[in-house]
């Protein structure tokens, strides 16, 4: 059975202040219980919310809690800072506490959490816990994805979309020009077009997008699909969405043609890249700087993708345009 996972924003709640963890907490209680967690999942959810938002505090005066549905039951948290980082070992011992508290949040976390990980260095720290249903037979799927609208409009100008199948998955990242409803209308039409037949052959696939597109401002689109049985990946962009394959001490840019996706294009020419089994794949609007190197942070690339991406639209968002963040693991995923 395949999973279809549309393009959804991030929710971002500020923590600079103690009130805000009850707002905190409440969110995402509701959130848990509108995508059908009963009243005891729900308030593991409001739990970990309200610890993850007191670790924001206690460690680094103000941040952001991330917000977001994964696609297969999952809630999915992830607590954002710049304060100066923490021994992980010592903290996640009940009683060890580096703010002068009980000590008891991040062991608590870890253990109500089905999904738990941390990057902490001199930058900050990104938190991560993900939350499943008791009852559900959902296994965790290794991709993330930060998006974000500028000056948070309701309207966003990227779009993603993900679509798992036994033993494969085809991903879309579409930047529609400029950003705002318009920006949103032709990233949205993309999208839909991609949902249909996200494996399709990918120059008919941008055929395809080229004429649903017709008629909007258009947008740089790149598509990636991902088989595991034949541990390769093929690699179509028209536009300036960034593209990289990360591995095992190296990283290499992926490239795309030019070109505006409804508007106007010459060519898709898919890549073809063989075993990449075990690599992690990260796609990106321009409204995240290019200039980021994985390599300067040390054991992030062994890291959740949620981590990746989160860490990345951190240090890397150039706050002037819509921006989205996908990374993703190359492996069989089981949703």
């Amino acid at each position: 059975m395949g999973l279809n996972i549309p393009s959804a924003l991030t929710q971002v709640l500020l923590i600079e202040d103690v009130s805000q963890i009850g707002h905190a907490r409440r969110t995402a209680q509701q959130l848990a219980e509108q995508s059908g967690f009963d009243e005891t999942d729900a308030g593991r959810v409001a739990l970990v919310a309200t610890e993850l938002a007191s670790n924001i505090l206690k460690h680094a005066a103000h941040g952001q809690l991330h917000l977001r549905l994964t696609g297969n039951q999952g809630v999915e948290l992830i607590a954002v800072d710049r304060g100066q980082g923490f021994d992980l070992d010592s903290c996640l011992v009940d009683g060890f506490s580096t703010g002068g508290t009980q000590g008891i949040g991040m062991g608590a976390i870890s253990r109500v959490a089905q999904v738990f990980d941390v990057y902490a260095d001199q930058r900050g720290t990104a938190m991560l816990a993900r939350l499943y249903p008791r009852a559900s037979a959902s296994k965790d799927m290794r991709y993330g994805v930060s998006q974000h609208s500028l000056h948070d409009d309701p309207a966003c100008g990227d779009a993603w979309h993900l679509v798992i199948e036994p033993g494969r998955f085809s991903v879309m990242v579409a930047d529609g020009l400029g950003h705002g409803s318009e920006a949103e209308r032709a990233a949205q039409a993309g999208e839909a077009v991609f949902a249909q037949d996200a494996f399709f052959d990918a120059g008919e696939l941008f055929n395809d997008l080229h004429i649903g597109m017709n008629g909007t401002r258009g947008a740089a689109v790149a598509v990636a699909q991902y088989d595991a049985t034949a541990d390769s990946l093929r690699f179509t962009g028209v536009g300036n969405i960034g593209a990289s394959l990360i591995g095992p001490g190296k990283s290499r840019g992926l490239a795309s043609h030019p070109g505006i996706v409804g508007v106007q294009f010459r060519k898709a020419q898919p890549f073809d890249y063989a075993q990449v089994g075990g690599q992690m794949l990260i796609l990106y609007s321009d409204g995240l700087q290019s200039r980021w190197n994985l390599a300067d942070y040390p054991g992030l690339s062994h890291r959740h993708p949620a981590l990746i991406a989160a860490v990345l639209h951190r240090d890397f968002c150039r706050g002037r345009d819509d921006v989205t963040v996908f990374v993703i693991a190359l492996e069989a995923i089981d949703g």
